[in-house]
Order: structure tokens, then sequence, then C-alpha cells
């Protein structure tokens, strides 16, 4: 997406989304000693650092702060050798896009193969109950594409694919050494629980209910109980919560549960500064709202 598109979704977005409790992103900051976290207006990317390797998941918008915010957190942009892609929408690959800044230029992208047939062209993605068609993204960064239930080794970080389509035709979450689920946008935390993400910007809505179910499935199966991390609604620990109401839709103009926490505007970054940034690890939702 280009400098100026970015600008226009910011604004609008803005004026759309005000006051409904939709986003809800964390402040930049450290979930806790392996994980980090950018915001960038209404999104997060975030960092996984282990033995000297930081891996980034997704690359957030084309955004003019992000090395800037990176350096409250004490990473080097230039110590980014892998990032790993949940899907192609503009507020996730933005940094890595053609006309991006470059600060990511050399890093290896990591992408499900299904997804990637957005970035060769033959799919487009359908936004806004599909009446608009989004541009084609342009990336030039290598890229390794990913299947559902890959492995991957690197550095002595394991990462478990699994494909989540829905929002997107090939949404993969990441599992990373079996303790970490960053999901990107196939949940949406609500006060009082998650639900499959925001219904307007789906490609499937049905595919994306039986998606996560299938989802949670999986990992009850294992006995896996991941912290369950967000890309616009925060983290939590409760499986539970995290899959509470898994069947049902967030709706961006229903009726939901008063969320005390959420701003009313996500898209103002006031609070959003390198002192907070260094005030320790941030809470997860249910702890944000008591």
């Amino acid at each position: 997406m280009s400098k100026k598109a970015t600008e226009f979704q910011r604004r609008e977005m803005s004026r759309m989304y005000r006051g409904k409790e939709i986003f809800k992103p964390m402040n930049t900051g450290w979930i806790d000693e392996h994980v980090a976290c950018v915001r960038e207006w209404v999104a997060n990317i975030f960092f996984y650092r282990k033995d000297g390797t930081t891996i980034m998941i997704d690359a957030g918008y084309n955004y003019d702060r992000l090395a800037e915010k990176m350096s409250w957190l004490g990473i080097d942009p230039k110590s980014i050798r892998n990032i790993l892609i949940t899907h192609q929408d503009t507020d996730h690959v933005g940094a890595v896009e053609a006309d991006s800044p470059g600060l990511f230029r050399d890093a290896r992208l990591y992408v499900g193969e299904i997804e990637n047939r957005y970035l060769t062209g033959e799919v487009r993605r359908r936004v806004i109950y599909h009446l608009y068609k989004l541009p084609q993204v342009t990336i030039l960064n290598p890229k390794t594409l990913l299947r559902d239930g890959q492995i991957l080794n690197i550095d002595g970080i394991k990462i478990e694919c699994f494909l989540v389509p829905g929002h997107t035709w090939g949404h993969i979450v990441y599992l990373i050494d079996d303790k970490y689920l960053f999901t990107g946008d196939t949940i949406w935390l609500g006060a009082d629980g998650g639900y499959s993400f925001i219904a307007a910007l789906a490609e499937d809505n049905k595919l994306a209910v039986r998606s996560l179910a299938a989802l949670e499935t999986k990992l009850r199966e294992r006995g896996l109980h991941p912290l369950f991390i967000t890309g616009h609604t925060g983290w939590t620990d409760d499986f539970a919560f995290a899959f509470a109401h898994r069947d049902k839709l967030c709706s961006p103009f229903g009726k939901r549960v008063h969320d005390p926490a959420a701003p009313y505007d996500a898209y103002d970054e006031a609070d959003d500064t390198a002192e907070n940034a260094h005030k320790g690890f941030l809470p997860k939702v249910s702890t944000r709202l008591g």
C-alpha cells in the first residue's frame, strides 16, 4: 500500500470506527521476556526474542515511526532476518511493501502458499462485505511459502503453522515454542471473550467460524494452552476466554458488551510513549478489564 493510501485508510477508518470499541491495540512494550510489540495506530506487530535471535511477526503499516518505536524496545531493524506474515492485508505487510522505507529489505518472509496468491495477483482481496477490492500488494523480499501443519526451526526457535482461512483465504497463525500463538486477524477479544474476527473484513465469515473451531480442537487435543496474542485486541492466557464465542462474529456496528478499556479513537497514539514502554510488562486483556 502506498504511503498516500495508508494515510487515507488511517483517516477514514478513524472516522468510521471512532467510539465503536472495535480496535484495542496494546501500546509499545513487552508482554514478557520473550515477546515485544510495537503499536502502529490500531495494529500491533510483534517480536519474539530468544538466545540472540529476534523474529518479527507481521509488518504493520507503511509507518514512519516504526524504527523509532523499535528503538524503545532495544531492537535494531537490521537484526531482523526473518518475518512471519499471518496474512497480506496492508496493516500486516506495510513495512515490507516495495514502496516502504526498506527497513527490512533483506529479511526473508514466511507466508502461506495459499495467501501468496494475493501477492502474485491470482486473487484480489475483498473487504467491506465484498464491496471493495483492494490494490495488489507488491513485495520484493525473498519468500518461503508455508503449508498447513508445517514446522520450521529458525536458530533453535520452533514455529508451527496452522492454516485458519476465512478472514483471508490463506491466513496462517503461528505457534512458537509451543507457548505463544500469534493469531493475526482470526480472534477478536471483546470484554466477554473471543469472537471470530470482524465480519465486514472477511472473505468468508462462515469459513472463518469453522476454522476457529478447528483451531480450538487441535489445541485441545494436544493439550496446548498458549498465550493468545492478537493483532488488534491484546493478549490473554485464558483458553476458555479466547474461544468463548468462537461460533460468533464480531459485528463492527452491532451491540457488544461494553469494554471500559477500549479507546474512543484507537488511532490516537498520544499515550504510546518511550516512557510508558519501560513501565513493566503489558497486561493481558482479563487483567486490564479487572
